[in-house]
């Protein structure tokens, strides 16, 4: 299978990972629609987020980590979307608004942020230390 998710899971591709358990990793988006975007998947691969056996453990993930992204952005408004067409792993995209985004308006999904390496790790840590 050459699914780039699977890879990321098996650390053949690096990432910027906030949150990982038995089941569930969580990591920066490369292309991030805002600072703080993240990804939720499930270790196991499934092709869709409504294929997964425990689809409630799995937005128990996706809760903490939004949470978490909450709190690190001091922001109440954290979207979910489940998309999936890109890459064929399941996945939930978690996007904190922010006061400079317009938030209250749709979230354009061609406005990707280019963020550093640094900046990147630096948000990742951020994320990491309120879970």
């Amino acid at each position: 299978m050459d699914c780039i998710f699977c890879k990321i899971i098996a650390g053949e591709i690096p990432c910027y990972k906030v949150y990982e358990d038995e089941n569930f990793l969580a990591f920066l988006d490369i292309r991030p629609l805002n600072p703080g975007h993240t990804l939720v998947i499930p270790k196991k691969h499934y092709r869709w987020v409504w294929d997964h056996e425990n689809i409630g453990a799995y937005y128990e993930a996706v809760g903490k980590v939004a949470n978490a992204i909450r709190q690190a952005f001091n922001t109440d408004y954290v979207v979910s979307m489940v998309f999936g067409e890109e890459v064929a792993h399941a996945h939930v995209w978690l996007v904190p608004r922010l006061p400079n985004d317009d938030h209250g308006g749709a979230i354009d999904l061609k406005a990707v942020k280019n963020l550093s390496k640094e900046e990147m790790a630096e948000i990742a840590e951020k994320i990491k230390k309120n879970i």
